[in-house]
């Protein structure tokens, strides 16, 4: 109202003293005199003068907690200890509580109540948990966490987690929930008129300590939930979870067992999973997983990973960097990507990819016969590089039965230093003066006893000679040409597995 006021002024007082008299246009002159036009300027410059010199109108005082349409709500006004000394739990979840229960905004996805954008506001303060930090009841979205850290006390729930966004309120579910009890999640999913226990919630710029007792975040059967530039450590079980709903989104964060650069003493010794995803359409991008036995564990379809860097326990000390644990139906592409020392594991997969990501350390691809399928996957513009020590670059393991199914698999365009090509796609040449020529592709292709298809020329250095050939043998992944005369020539052979 005060900027409207001087607006108005200014408006008016202009129009006053540049207004002419409408029977002004009618007398002779019809213009200011030069008198009349200096004095009316001078009226001006004095009121604008007024204008500057006046009292400067003082900027709004930035909202508190509890003001009228405030919606940021600081912790450390609920008697939260920033310094870390004393339990801030029920500081922080009467603080969320009071969110929950501020204006509504109408509706996200159905049944789940906007709540506006309130922010839990942790002022950059040291918060000790004696408890999990839960929001209070199912069916709202639209809040967000932010701006602090949270360390988990010594008697913490060793089977909880420290942000937990499930429609539990009992600590005993969590421990349920966490092993895939679909009984438990079933629960869940009716305790709200959606089918979504939350929607559109954003943890960011967090510490989260869990002191090796439980888990870092808990996201159960949550839609489109964010967690953004947050360093998760000291987990037992899993630094973040992901079970049921889907589009959780984990970027620029850092995760790790025990705080380390690499090259600790006690890798062999990691446990625990970094990011375990339970569910689909899920996406982790530019992520440091620094320790754990497990950095990525996804055990549900249609997830991307871009950008993430393993360097959790070694393969050598019996690690995985990624995990994918859904027999049948991956549907996940990685891209970008750095697995140090640790390398991805898929169990049949079907519809996977990955690309343009770096393998260092003897790392490796290894795909895993569960029910001996393979569909859809391709490796393709990797680079790899290893101590000299034969490691193969992509590897089967066919323990429980060998792969059957095989169709569209490509595995190609890799460079690698120091270890050994595997590959569906190979080419080879042979040269000899006679009738029989044998290409063995063995030590390049990936699937054994598989060519699906040859191409090949053979040049012969004899003039005036036309020798009939033919491809008379593909077993063993050994190609066999023959001629009906014994002539000099060069065979070249293209084979694939696709």
């Amino acid at each position: 109202m005060v900027k409207g006021s001087v607006l108005f002024s200014v408006i008016s007082c202009l129009v006053s003293l540049f207004m002419i008299d409408v029977s002004g246009f009618d007398s002779p002159a019809g213009k200011l005199s030069a008198a009349h036009y200096h004095d009316r300027m001078f009226q001006l410059q004095a009121f604008k003068a007024s204008l500057v010199s006046g009292p400067a109108i003082s900027p709004s005082a930035s909202p508190q907690q509890g003001a009228p349409g405030s919606r940021v709500y600081r912790v450390t006004d609920y008697g939260a200890d920033p310094t870390g000394k004393s339990d801030s739990t029920e500081a922080l979840n009467k603080a969320i509580a009071d969110a929950f229960n501020g204006p509504s905004e109408g509706l996200l996805m159905e049944g789940i109540t906007n709540l506006g954008g309130p922010r839990i506001d942790l002022e950059g303060g040291n918060y000790v948990l004696s408890k999990p930090l839960r929001l209070p009841a199912p069916g709202a979205g639209n809040l967000m966490i932010q701006g602090g850290t949270l360390r988990a006390s010594d008697d913490f729930p060793v089977d909880g987690y420290l942000i937990d966004l499930s429609a539990s309120s009992s600590g005993s579910t969590t421990q349920e929930v966490k092993e895939g009890s679909s009984s438990n999640l079933d629960v869940q999913l009716t305790s709200s008129s959606s089918s979504y226990n939350y929607e559109f919630i954003t943890l960011k710029d967090l510490l989260l300590d869990c002191n090796y007792r439980g888990g870092g975040i808990s996201v159960i059967n949550s839609l489109r939930t964010s967690i953004d530039n947050c360093y998760i450590a000291h987990f037992t079980s899993n630094g973040i979870l992901g079970q049921g709903g889907h589009e959780t989104y984990i970027r620029n964060s850092f995760l790790g067992q025990h705080i380390t650069a690499g090259g600790d003493a006690g890798e062999r010794n990691y446990t625990g999973t970094a990011i375990n995803l339970m569910g689909n359409d899920n996406a982790v991008t530019d992520v440091v997983i620094f320790s754990a036995a497990i950095g990525i564990m996804a055990s549900g379809q249609a997830n991307t990973f871009s950008g993430v860097h393993c360097y959790n326990k070694a393969t050598g000390f019996g690690g995985t960097g990624i995990y994918l644990k859904l027999p049948g139906l991956t549907q996940t592409r990685i891209v970008n990507s750095y697995l140090d020392y640790t390398g991805i594991v898929a169990e049949d997969p079907v519809q996977l990819h990955i690309s343009s990501s770096f393998f260092l350390g003897d790392a490796f691809i290894l795909l895993k016969s569960i029910n001996g399928v393979a569909n859809g996957v391709s490796i393709v513009d990797n680079m790899f590089s290893g101590s000299n020590n034969g490691v193969e670059i992509v590897q089967l393991d066919q323990s429980n039965g060998p792969f059957k199914q095989i169709d569209q698999v490509v595995v190609d365009r890799n460079n690698a230093k120091g270890m050994s090509m595997k590959s569906t796609v190979a080419r080879g040449s042979v040269e000899g003066n006679g009738s029989s020529w044998t290409v063995d592709f063995n030590p390049v292709l990936l699937f054994p006893n598989l060519i699906k298809h040859v191409q090949y020329s053979l040049s012969s250095s004899r003039g005036g000679s036309f020798p009939s050939h033919a491809l008379r043998n593909v077993s063993e992944n050994r190609v066999v040409i023959e001629s009906d005369v014994a002539v000099p020539a060069n065979v070249f052979v293209t084979v694939d597995q696709a």
